[in-house]
């Protein structure tokens, strides 16, 4: 904790001496590493709240005996998910709608990618095993049926049918497949309950 203070107090002392009090642009010299200093701090944070949301969930879950998987796919998946629905509307609300559909698939495909291939690293790194076996679970198995068809229809309706176009009437769709897709979810989950 001392050697933490040592650093950030000085560092935080500079900014205010330095930083401008709204009379003119920062330095870029200035700039960037405040930037990626507030960048460091805020994914800090980030992780260490995330950590603790986990460990709450998961005390829930055991307490009141709901299954890993339903907790991922229903509560965390919420909580994970509102920043990106919250600035995904607001851009799609202020005519941005190719940014909007680009950001709604590259979060999850960063989250994928980055997510997992740097969870399993760390599992393997903390493990020391070559070979991690996961398995497939009906809850995976029916989200990639579900992501797949979404997919299928965005390509579908958007390029083939409507030319370049996505239909008003998608959205409706979309939360009526995802209600489905939960469901669909929870009955397999409780309908084979040797697959939590």
């Amino acid at each position: 904790m001392g050697v933490f203070v040592a650093v950030t107090l000085p560092l935080g002392l500079m900014i205010l001496r330095y930083a401008p009090g709204g009379e003119g642009t920062m330095a870029t010299f200035l700039a960037v590493p405040i930037a990626l200093y507030g960048f460091v701090i805020a994914a800090t944070w980030i992780d260490a709240i995330a950590d603790k949301l986990v460990a709450l969930l998961e005390f829930l879950g055991v307490t009141l005996r709901i299954p890993n998987s339903i907790m991922g796919l229903t509560i965390l998946a919420w909580g994970n998910s509102m920043a990106d629905l919250s600035a995904n509307v607001t851009m799609a609300r202020k005519g941005l709608a190719n940014m909007a559909i680009t950001a709604c698939f590259a979060g999850p495909l960063f989250n994928i990618l980055i997510g997992l291939g740097a969870g399993f690293g760390l599992l393997r790194g903390i493990k020391q095993q070559e070979i991690l076996y996961v398995s497939l679970t009906p809850d995976i198995s029916t989200g990639f049926v579900f992501c797949f068809a979404n997919c299928i229809f965005i390509l579908f309706s958007g390029l083939a049918v409507n030319k370049g176009v996505i239909p008003a009437g998608y959205g409706y769709m979309a939360i009526g497949m995802y209600a489905v897709y939960v469901v669909t979810s929870l009955v397999l989950n409780y309908a084979l309950p040797e697959s939590s």
